[in-house]
């Protein structure tokens, strides 16, 4: 058995990382749980979101677990670089995620070192959040429970109180948490639209999907926009006042992706003007919102802490992924999903 370190934190602890690599029958592995706590790591993961793996210190105590390890599994740790030099057998990073914002690539592949991310893991999370969201916003569900709560007996909202029923839902990307999105939205029996360049028409056939000939045409003819892209230079405010002028009066606006894809700016005037009927957010340009921001102040949003994918499910689905990609080094010394794969003659 390879020297296998896994890095827990408080989303993903280290003993659910080892128990898959026992279930996947790789033998035993060494744990170490990230320091802090949960409030504290998804603050600093936003800052390597931002910064990358360098904008956050390594403990010197994760440093020292390091040594020694071939394979290194980990969700919100910091690979940077010294943590990558900390162990000169280090050989992989399998990471339980997508985003590959808190691992220093460049520097683990001048080290030979593959970095391994993992796909889907918690797509079906995701979807089911932004469907709670759309009824949240439409039906105004959050709204009336305050009421209640606050000794009220609210009837009165804003925006249109439309149903997802005979709407069209429009999509901006169409990854894997577009496919689960399509699934589970099926029954609510929508037009279901959307704009993603590189998905092959079949690939959105297949889920009852139409095609959207630009991201325009999302905006202009939805009842619900859904965002569902990733962060990068192409994605980067890429939505902005002039999608938000193309909206229904009665759209409202679902993001539970990345804040970044979005001039917030922009959203904000529409929101608190009332020209859209309202949005649905899980993610904000500054975390947590500051206590005086004015987003506190709509009426017309229903918020969520960042938690689209933090569910035991998705857990236990990313640290299975983990195991996979783990099994497959150890069996063929390269694995192919790797995010620096080519760079590494692994394919």
């Amino acid at each position: 058995m390879a020297d296998v370190l896994a890095v827990g934190d408080e989303f993903i602890p280290a003993a659910e990382f080892r128990d898959a690599l026992v279930q996947a029958e790789l033998g035993d592995a060494r744990t170490f749980q990230l320091p802090g706590t949960k409030a504290e790591q998804h603050e600093s993961q936003q800052l390597m979101e931002k910064g990358g793996a360098g904008a956050v210190s390594a403990p010197a105590e994760l440093l020292a677990a390091v040594a020694g390890a071939e394979v290194l599994c980990v969700h919100f740790a910091p690979v940077s670089a010294p943590v990558l030099a900390a162990s000169e057998a280090l050989k992989l990073v399998a990471v339980a995620r997508t985003g590959l914002e808190n691992v220093d690539i460049p520097a683990a592949t001048a080290g030979g070192i593959g970095v391994v991310p993992v796909f889907g893991r918690n797509a079906s999370a995701v979807a089911e959040l932004q469907i709670g969201l759309m009824l949240s916003e439409a039906r105004n569900i959050a709204r009336a429970d305050a009421s209640v709560k606050a000794g009220e007996w609210r009837k009165e909202f804003p925006g249109a109180r439309i149903e997802i029923g005979g709407r069209t839902v429009g999509m901006l990307g169409f990854g894997q948490v577009g496919r689960r999105f399509a699934e589970k939205l099926a029954g609510f029996a929508p037009r279901l639209i959307a704009y993603d360049p590189y998905v092959a028409d079949e690939v959105l056939s297949a889920s009852g999907v139409e095609r959207a000939a630009s991201a325009d045409q999302v905006f202009s003819e939805s009842d619900f926009v859904v965002v569902q892209l990733r962060h990068g230079p192409e994605t980067d405010r890429m939505i902005d006042a002039k999608h938000f002028a193309l909206m229904k009066p009665e759209a409202y606006f679902i993001n539970v992706s990345r804040s970044r894809v979005v001039d917030t700016e922009a959203l904000y005037d529409v929101l608190s003007t009332g020209r859209i009927s309202g949005a649905g957010l899980d993610v904000f340009d500054h975390e947590p919102l500051p206590a005086d921001s004015p987003w506190r102040a709509l009426d017309n949003v229903t918020f969520t802490t960042h938690f689209g994918g933090d569910t035991i499910d998705t857990n236990r689905t990313s640290v299975r992924l983990v195991a996979a990609a783990v099994q497959e080094f150890l069996a063929t010394g390269r694995c192919g999903s790797a995010a620096n794969a080519a760079d590494l003659g692994w394919v």
